[in-house]
């Protein structure tokens, strides 16, 4: 008798072990700002098919908030990562203020490891709406205690670590918490350095690498990472244990370069995250088990990718030095003769004496966009604002499942097809109204 239920309760673990082998891996990296230009640009200038235009399955998908055509970070995250539309500003919330569920939070509860990776605060409005909920995305303090305290996210890497520390500590916190402790007592392994993120070796790891954002890629300092680099690690601690994960990794700068109309660092931050597509997508080809989607929340800038004249000034924009904010920390406005020179060394370009006067009238707070946009202009590329807009963006998929990534989507569409994958349904969607009706 004791042999024949020895023998069933081995089959129920087999049974079980090979479930939870069979659970499908996520990998889901999210361009901030990107769009189908913004890839094209960096493709153009890089003489290449970039990682991401070769995953073969793609779609497209429209972006609108519950409240505007033309959505922000926040409510485009929370679309993202839920499967609901909510208003401009909000973070994993109803437009009535109710929490929504992210489908790592689901995922989580579930049995999976979670994990995220991006290069701006970890507070900050795209990896929030993972784990967070708030009415207003600027509430960062409480962003990072919701992260502390629920322990949805098993490997967080990015900046911010001012948000988790109080005053007393050179942070920002002024209720006396000290999150990172918190969380090290949780289990947390903290590191706040390349080293120490080559080395980290828990199964659960903070790591900030920065007081606030990680600096822009085009002029980061060897002491922080790059966005590759944490996708490597986070994918090895998620993976070791065999449980199945989820990881979202965003490329957060491309946002800010293209709200700065500067075609050089929309180019390398595409870049950047593409090689964190590339690292997402060699783990998922050698695993056989891990469904690869990259998108963007939104489009940022109106870029086109010609002024006009049938062309595209190719060659002169690859010469290219850094971005206008890099420019403008060597040369002063002010000092008309060197920055006329510095403007021909850094871009190959020739500025007039009314172009000069142009931009030397612009105020301090507006001269690195309007130098980057007039840089853009004349190499070829155009911009219609410095704002977000309601253009659509594209979806790449690879792995299992990848084949229904396909058509015309819309944002919410993308975590509904994954928790439907995944078998971690347990909520009905219902039917949101477009902006506007």
């Amino acid at each position: 008798m004791f042999g024949v239920r020895a023998k069933f309760l081995s089959i129920l673990l087999v049974i079980f072990l090979s479930v939870v082998a069979l659970s499908l891996n996520i990998i889901y990296l999210v361009g901030d700002g990107m769009s189908f230009n913004q890839l094209l640009l960096a493709s153009i200038l890089e003489g290449r098919v970039l990682t991401t235009m070769t995953l073969p399955y793609t779609a497209i998908t429209t972006t609108y908030s519950y409240d505007s055509w033309v959505t922000d970070s926040a409510p485009a995250g929370t679309a993202l990562f839920s499967g609901f539309k909510t208003l401009n500003r909000a973070i994993g919330v109803f437009p009535n203020g109710e929490p929504i569920t992210s489908i790592f939070e689901i995922a989580k509860n579930g049995g999976y490891k979670i994990g995220l990776a991006v290069t701006c605060r970890v507070t900050h409005a795209t990896p929030a709406s993972v784990y967070g909920h708030v009415s207003n995305r600027d509430d960062e303090l409480t962003l990072a205690k919701q992260l502390a305290e629920s322990g949805t996210v098993d490997v967080v890497f990015g900046g911010g670590w001012q948000w988790f520390l109080p005053t007393a500590n050179g942070g920002r916190r002024t209720d006396g918490m000290n999150l990172i402790e918190l969380m090290k007592q949780k289990g947390y392994e903290y590191v706040n350095s390349i080293d120490g993120l080559k080395s980290a070796s828990s199964d659960k790891v903070l790591g900030l690498f920065a007081a606030s954002h990680l600096e822009p890629v085009s002029s980061r300092p060897s002491s922080q990472p790059t966005l590759d680099l944490m996708t490597t690690k986070a994918l090895e601690i998620l993976s070791k244990s065999g449980e199945p994960f989820m990881l979202m990794v965003e490329g957060s700068q491309i946002d800010w370069e293209a709200h700065s109309n500067d075609f050089y660092g929309v180019w390398k931050e595409t870049v950047e995250f593409d090689n964190a597509v590339k690292v997402a997508l060699e783990f998922a080809k050698k695993d056989g088990n891990t469904l690869v989607i990259v998108t963007g929340d939104h489009e940022t800038g109106g870029l086109s990718l010609s002024k006009g004249g049938y062309s595209i000034n190719v060659e002169l924009a690859r010469k290219a030095k850094g971005t206008t904010q890099m420019f403008l920390s060597q040369y002063n406005i002010s000092d008309k003769e060197k920055f006329v020179q510095g403007i021909k060394d850094w871009y190959g370009i020739s500025i007039s004496d009314a172009e000069y006067e142009t931009l030397r009238k612009v105020s301090s707070s507006n001269l690195r966009r309007e130098l980057a946009r007039f840089v853009s202009e004349k190499v070829g590329f155009g911009w219609t604002t410095w704002d977000h807009t309601a253009a659509p963006v594209p979806v790449y998929a690879f792995g299992p499942g990848a084949q229904y990534f396909v058509g015309f989507m819309d944002n919410t569409d993308i975590p509904k097809l994954i928790l439907k994958l995944t078998g971690l349904s347990t909520i009905k969607f219902p039917v949101v109204s477009a902006a506007g009706n």
